[in-house]
């Protein structure tokens, strides 16, 4: 997190102060490059000599200002890749090593300390710099309605990292009126907005010297059209920024700059908060064949008792089943709204995706290599590792060690990389020979919440694609709406489909990145999404 990176940095520059008496001048350096800071410590500078064995010809003199013996580096930089490379091929010399024989029998190169001295020298760092955030001042909206019973303002906080420095203004421009503000805080007044929203840009002023980058934000103001009746009325509010400080946002939104529709007014985006409105009562045959199979159901008055040659229920199967497939859909549903209650996740969007992943039967056995409720595939693994950093970060020390971790994905080892995989599909699989019905029902709901991450990763994914084949913001050229079915295309087919279609739907349009228009484009192995995503976003 940003602000302990800051904690850290502070601790450590106050204890080089104290433990070296370093003097600290400031240097305030161009904006594009950060604040940077000269700090002097004392150092030890030692002078070396590299000679020849066989007859003590001087090859190179240079100095060094740390502890220890000069590294292949020092050699180099100061003696060239010819003497560099003498130096790194010379052999230990055997005969001085057992004590006898000369010198100049030994072939190579050998150093000697010379001299040490006292010295100071100038070490430029990087200091954090100062930002702003952005929250709503008399309102915190909760989504997908954001409703606020008030008209909030738009409250835009300097951030000082560095101690003795403050925040001595902040100024900008909403919807192209210029404002400044004296001090750290600024409060605009809000007023209704257009459904695109308005456009705020905004930056801080510090005693440091230097000011912020430039920051944008997109704000919508919607009346919601109701009555001033207490508890009724109000605004729906949305912010679009970089620097949001305020409560979950719309999951995505701020990943593709995009605004949600009005209060959640599309079906499959929305987020109940009762499991009473997430009730379905759907014929899953495969569900019902898996009851079945499992025990959990006696067809055996049925013809085949109830089973088909595939696994899946006939018509007389479903019939006895459909108590338990009933209930069984529908178990999982306050799982599903506390995880998008944290990550934002439309909990409608995650049901009706496991319901065309699995029917809720989150056993393997359609495909295998494929897990849980939302069927994760190693490639599926792939993008949540890569896409979802904050998954990476918590997930990754879990299984490797800290080193490894901070090398980053991309960089590890395959054979680390794959173990990190699998370690994945061990927790989306809920396959229990011993437990009730063949599967870990409580690892199945603990499993929600990284399918939840899964798809945040897919979004971020799909915002890439929108952007390598428009160079524009996804959210400029697309609606909110349309950004989720590339998602959710992004998750089930992968990113060569979804890439080659957004590209060839973009290179005929030149406009917008239009869903109508990108499933046409689906090459013949790839048409399969389509109907997959429509079932999802009916």
């Amino acid at each position: 997190m940003p602000g302990v990176r800051r904690v850290v940095l502070f601790a450590w520059l106050c204890l080089l102060v104290i433990a070296a008496g370093v003097w600290i001048s400031h240097r305030v350096a161009a904006q594009e490059t950060g604040r940077q800071t000269t700090i002097i410590v004392p150092v030890t500078e030692y002078e070396w000599w590299l000679l020849a064995f066989d007859d003590n010809e001087l090859k190179c003199v240079f100095k060094t200002d740390h502890e220890g013996l000069p590294t292949l580096e020092d050699v180099g930089k100061s003696c060239g890749d010819e003497v560099q490379a003498d130096w790194q091929s010379t052999p230990p010399c055997q005969k001085i090593l057992k004590g006898r024989g000369s010198i100049t029998e030994c072939s190579g190169l050998y150093l000697l300390q010379i001299s040490s001295r006292p010295k100071q020298k100038e070490i430029l760092i990087d200091l954090p710099v100062a930002t702003v955030g952005v929250t709503l001042q008399g309102c915190s909206p909760t989504p997908p309605e954001n409703l606020c019973p008030q008209m909030p303002a738009l409250l835009l906080t300097g951030e000082e990292p560095l101690p003795n420095e403050r925040i001595t203004s902040i100024e900008g421009s909403l919807n192209g009126a210029p404002f400044l503000c004296e001090g750290g805080t600024c409060a605009l007044p809000l007023s209704t907005t257009t459904r695109e929203g308005v456009a705020v840009e905004f930056w801080a002023n510090s005693s440091f010297g230097d000011s912020t980058k430039k920051y944008t934000a997109s704000v919508r103001v919607i009346d919601s059209g109701v009555s001033l009746t207490p508890g009724m009325g109000g605004w729906h509010v949305d912010v679009l920024s970089s620097q949001w400080r305020g409560g979950s946002l719309a999951s995505c939104s701020q990943s593709w700059g995009a605004f949600p529709p009005v209060a959640g007014s599309v079906s499959w985006l929305k987020s109940p908060d009762q499991t009473a409105l997430m009730s379905t009562d759907e014929p899953y045959y495969y569900l019902a064949g898996r009851l079945i199979a499992q025990g959990q159901v006696d067809a055996t008055h049925c013809p085949s008792w109830g089973l088909l040659p595939n696994g899946y229920a006939d018509a007389c199967g479903l019939e006895a089943a459909a108590p338990l497939v009933m209930e069984w859909q529908n178990q999982f549903d306050a799982r599903i709204i506390e995880v998008s209650r944290d990550s934002g996740v439309p909990a409608q969007l995650m049901k009706n995706l496991f319901a065309q992943e699995s029917q809720f039967w989150p056993g393997m056995f359609k495909v295998e290599r494929e897990y849980g409720l939302g069927q994760i595939t190693d490639k599926g693994a792939d993008t949540i590792l890569l896409w979802n950093p904050a998954f990476y970060a918590q997930f990754c020390p879990l299984v490797l060690s800290q080193e490894y971790c901070d090398k980053g994905y991309l960089n590890l080892p395959d054979d680390a990389a794959a173990m990190l995989r699998g370690a994945l599909a061990i927790e989306a699989k809920s396959d229990c020979p011993a437990c009730n019905a063949g599967v870990d029902l409580t690892n199945a709901g603990f499993s929600v919440k990284l399918f939840a991450n899964t798809l945040l990763a897919s979004c971020e994914q799909a915002a890439q694609i929108v952007f390598n084949a428009t160079g524009e913001i996804p959210g400029a050229v697309s609606s909110y709406e349309d950004l989720w079915r590339i998602t959710i295309a992004n998750y089930h087919a992968g990113p060569g489909c979804v890439s080659y279609a957004v590209y060839a739907a973009w290179a005929a349009n030149g406009r917008e990145v239009l869903w109508d228009e990108v499933k046409e484009q689906f090459t013949e192995a790839c048409l399969g999404v389509v109907p997959y995503v429509d079932k999802i976003t009916r």
